[in-house]
Formats: C-alpha cells, structure tokens, sequence
C-alpha cells in the first residue's frame, strides 16, 4: 500500500510575497485616507468660521439700524469653542460704511487672531437708512 503526500497550501515564501504586496497596495490607500480626513476638518473650520462671521454681520446690521454712527470694530471677539473675530470698518462717507468681518480658530490658544489663524474673511457694506416721514 503506496500513500502519495499531496502538498495543500502555500509555502512561507508565498505568503511573505502575499503579505508584502498587500502592504505595497495599503500604503498609498491609508495615505489618500489620511489626507481626505485632513481636508473634511479644515472645510469644517472653514464652514464654521463662515457661519460665525455671518452672523456677526448680521448683528452689526441689526445695530446699524438705530445706531448707525456708532463704531463697530472690534479686535478678538471670541466666538465660542475657540473661534475668534475681528472687525474694521472703513466710513466711505455719512450713509455707507465698508465692514470687513475676519474670523479663524485660535490654534494656539493665546487669545489673538493671528494673519495664519483666519479662515474666513467677509466683506460688506451697510447703508444709512433714511427716515421717512
């Protein structure tokens, strides 16, 4: 009685093979994942910062309303979980004012709004309104 041995399975050096072209092939995968999770936060601070500096155009235009000779700058406004405001004005002449509106998160965490802190910046202008009688 003759038994013939048939080999099943792969060898040490196949798997090896196997094992090191997958990771040849996860590498750039992992990478480009990476990179995408990097882009979705930063399109979420920059949103964020756009809502912010919406709404605080939308209160300087509510005040401007009754107070229109008032000034409206403000320097490093904090805006809540760690986002900041600045605001200028520039009178272009007694009934229109241009309003920049910049808005960015604090990364470093000192209270100030630095050039590379901005992520959004927006501009616009309010008028006078003129009473009628």
């Amino acid at each position: 009685m003759h038994t013939t041995l048939t080999k099943k399975g792969f060898t040490l050096v196949e798997v090896i093979v196997a094992a090191s072209l997958l990771l040849i092939a996860m590498v750039p995968i992992l990478k480009s994942l990476t990179q995408a999770n990097l882009n979705s936060l930063i399109i979420e601070r920059r949103t964020q910062s756009l809502c912010f500096a919406q709404g605080k155009l939308d209160q300087i235009k509510a005040r401007s309303i009754y107070n229109f000779g008032n000034n409206f700058s403000e320097n490093n406004t904090p805006l809540g979980s760690s986002y900041l405001c600045n605001v200028s004005q520039t009178t272009v002449n007694s009934y229109l004012k241009a309003i920049s509106i910049s808005v960015g998160h604090d990364f470093n965490g000192n209270g100030i709004l630095a050039g590379s802190e901005i992520e959004v910046i927006l501009q616009s202008q309010i008028a006078k309104r003129a009473l009628v009688d």
